[in-house]
């Protein structure tokens, strides 16, 4: 049998071929071992040993094996722990000669910032597309650093100091606060309004530890922490208050008493195991006040077996000077009587009111006093068993002694919790307001799109630049197409002799025609404004292009009745936005008025002012319907008895109208005739109005309504 033929049929001897080009016989090489080889290409020398390259998996760095990360684990797991902690991650792959040019430096980065309490991550591009793809990683290698979910890239050369930077850049700018001998009173006597205990560092370094800055973001939640340099001036009456060592870093934790800590902790070399430890015993205030439903699962978790059992000693009570006593008192009993089995807790009464009424039953003899119970939660669906002490709360010595002896009771009688309830979850109280949490959102939006402009891959920019392009072309087109418009509104001249109006206008004015079908009145009344010299500009010479002003013409003694009449006739017209309704005082403006209706000349110039019916002549009841923008009027003649028409824009004689008119008002009594008669078909003109059907009287110019 051949050699070939012995290598296939060996399944050993052919994965150590396929793995090694060799098929193990060899004694000068083990299998884990793989000898070199010389590959001649055209002259080219190639020696796969030189560049000590990982070009298969086999041989991939053994260091990153434990940081490496799927897709379902970094959705479930570390998005949701870079709450508590940032991560930083490296996307590499194989055949990437920069991933192997800055692994000693990511190396010992990796093992310096995961002491600190940074995580790390490793994602293999070639065998993790999806998340390199979910990440926003189009390269390799790439650096990313992950904090309360959010992915920002690193974009600088590749070392030691700009690594430990980019982590601390990623941490919000305001954990921890320096503290020097002027605002250490202030900010200490923050645990009431925080609801927290206070940390403080001491430390001879002038910046903030990185390690004190990651512990303070896991904590945020829980304390507030403070550093103070013992190198700085101004620090001498702190550090003489709590009796600090300069040359030892102090870690001081503050609850109710900021004149005395309620515990230390020194180290020369403060490791994070060492903080972890020391925080995590103090979590909690001496008597925290219960403000939301988490606190309240955290100091009062539900028993999970007979030794996990811990009881909750909660003092009901208000804010103010009048319950300050009885608080004081249960602090102190508090403060004497700790056990890992009792927490104690207090809650104002006034902003968790279900709470209270669940437990007191709303009686009377604890309205307006404090009152304490001892509870034990029964499950995470509020069930609570509990006992009320029998008085109100004074925190008399006789109150401590009937607390004490509950409380020993209790560790052999569990049946002394006789009552049960149902609690409803704790309102929220310092939660932000809306507006609050709206803007620092915003913010955060705005931020995230600056830094995706600058740095982000084009390919991911690309729906937002489409949208943003989109956006703009509409803008400017509807610009330039609203610009063309209107410069050919412009050039469109009065005709200079009769011609066929039905046609034209029906060309002109398709847009407003169209209008009018779909025309349903927006409000139960008609809204008339009186046009003025003041309004003037506004209301007519200034119209938007489109709309038309109605104007009524009135006198003072027939206002009331016009008016009635003018809205009830055109009330169905009210729906279409173009049109805005006027009226003009005849009184006032009587020579506006008739400088306007020498341009209503058809067959017959209006009379002249030696005409003898000049001073006579009456307007009110007249309708004229003004186009602002391309200056022209159409005019409705008001109805008289035996006139079809009613409407001069159908074509009337003018002249042989307004002498018919002036003859009737000599010769008729004035109650012959109802005003608002004159008004009769006013709707029907609208509607022709509409459709564009009216004969239109240009003006050169607006004249001034003095």
């Amino acid at each position: 049998m051949s050699s070939s033929s012995q290598i296939l049929s060996n399944e050993e001897k052919r994965a150590n071929f396929d793995r090694y080009g060799d098929a193990g016989d060899s004694q000068g090489y083990s299998q884990h071992q793989p000898r070199q080889f010389h590959h001649f290409h055209e002259g080219f020398y190639f020696d796969e040993s030189f560049f000590h390259f990982p070009f298969n998996s086999e041989r991939r760095d053994s260091s990153d094996e434990k940081y490496l990360l799927h897709f379902s684990h970094y959705v479930n797991e570390i998005v949701p722990d870079s709450f508590k902690k940032p991560y930083l991650i490296k996307i590499t792959s194989d055949w990437c000669f920069s991933c192997i040019h800055i692994e000693p430096v990511w190396k010992e980065v990796a093992q310096e910032l995961e002491a600190l309490g940074v995580g790390i991550g490793v994602v293999h591009a070639g065998y993790e597309r999806r998340l390199a793809h979910h990440l926003g990683a189009h390269s390799t290698p790439s650096i990313l650093g992950l904090i309360n979910g959010k992915i920002t890239f690193f974009h600088s050369a590749v070392i030691r100091e700009n690594l430990r930077q980019f982590v601390e850049n990623l941490l919000p700018g305001n954990l921890v606060e320096k503290i020097t001998d002027k605002n250490y009173i202030r900010f200490l006597s923050n645990w009431k309004k925080e609801n927290k205990p206070h940390v403080l560092l001491f430390d001879h370094m002038p910046a903030v530890p990185l390690l004190y800055k990651l512990t303070a973001f896991a904590y945020r939640d829980y304390l507030s922490f403070g550093y103070v340099y013992v190198g700085l001036r101004g620090t001498e009456e702190l550090s003489s208050q709590y009796n600090i060592n300069v040359y030892t870093p102090t870690l001081m934790i503050f609850k109710e008493h900021i004149d005395k800590p309620a515990d230390v902790a020194q180290s020369r070399d403060m490791k994070k195991q060492l903080i972890d430890d020391f925080l995590s015993q103090n979590k909690f205030l001496m008597a925290a006040r219960l403000t939301n439903q988490r606190l309240f699962q955290e100091l009062c978790p539900v028993k999970k077996s007979h030794r996990q059992r811990k009881h909750c000693v909660v003092l009901l009570t208000g804010e103010g000077d009048k319950f300050a006593d009885a608080y004081e008192a249960f602090l102190a009993f508090a403060v004497a009587n700790s056990k890992d089995t009792l927490r104690f807790a207090h809650i104002y009464c006034d902003r968790q009111p279900e709470f209270a009424d669940a437990l007191l039953l709303d009686e009377e003899k604890y309205r307006g006093k404090s009152a304490v119970v001892i509870l034990e939660r029964r499950n995470n669906a509020g069930k609570v068993a509990y006992k009320t002490l029998e008085e109100a709360w004074q925190g008399s010595r006789e109150d401590n002694f009937i607390l004490l002896d509950l409380l020993d009771q209790l560790r052999t009688d569990p049946g002394l919790l006789a009552s049960e309830t149902v609690l409803a979850d704790l309102n929220d109280e310092l939660a932000p307001m809306f507006l609050i949490r709206w803007f620092y959102s915003t913010l955060d939006y705005i931020s995230d799109c600056w830094d995706s402009l600058f740095h982000s891959n084009w390919r991911e920019m690309m729906p937002l630049l489409s949208l943003l392009f989109s956006a703009l072309f509409i803008l400017f087109g509807t610009v330039i197409v609203q610009a063309f418009s209107d410069s050919s509104d412009t050039r469109d001249s009065p005709p200079s002799e009769k011609e066929d109006t039905t046609a034209k206008t029906e060309k002109n004015d398709t847009s407003f025609s169209k209008e009018s079908n779909s025309r349903v009145p927006k409000k139960g009344f008609v809204e008339v404004t009186e046009l003025t010299d003041i309004n003037y500009n506004s209301n007519l010479v200034r119209l938007r292009p489109g709309h038309m002003n109605v104007v009524l013409i009135l006198s003072n003694s027939t206002k009331t009745a016009l008016l009635q009449k003018f809205a009830l006739e055109v009330y169905t017209f009210t729906g279409s936005s173009s049109l805005h309704f006027s009226f003009l005082s005849l009184d006032k403006h009587r020579e506006w008025l008739e400088y306007l209706l020498e341009f209503a000349q058809d067959a017959a110039p209006i009379p002249n002012q030696y005409d003898k019916h000049f001073l006579e002549r009456d307007y009110t009841g007249y309708v004229l319907a003004l186009n602002g923008h391309k200056k022209y009027f159409c005019l409705f003649k008001p109805h008289r008895s035996g006139d079809e028409g009613g409407t001069l824009g159908a074509g009337e004689d003018y002249e042989s109208s307004l002498h018919a008119e002036a003859r009737g008002k000599s010769s008729c009594s004035p109650g012959s005739r109802s005003i608002k008669n004159k008004l009769h078909k006013l709707s029907f003109w609208m509607e022709r109005l509409l459709e564009g059907s009216l004969q239109r009287f240009y003006i050169p110019s607006w004249p001034a309504l003095d």
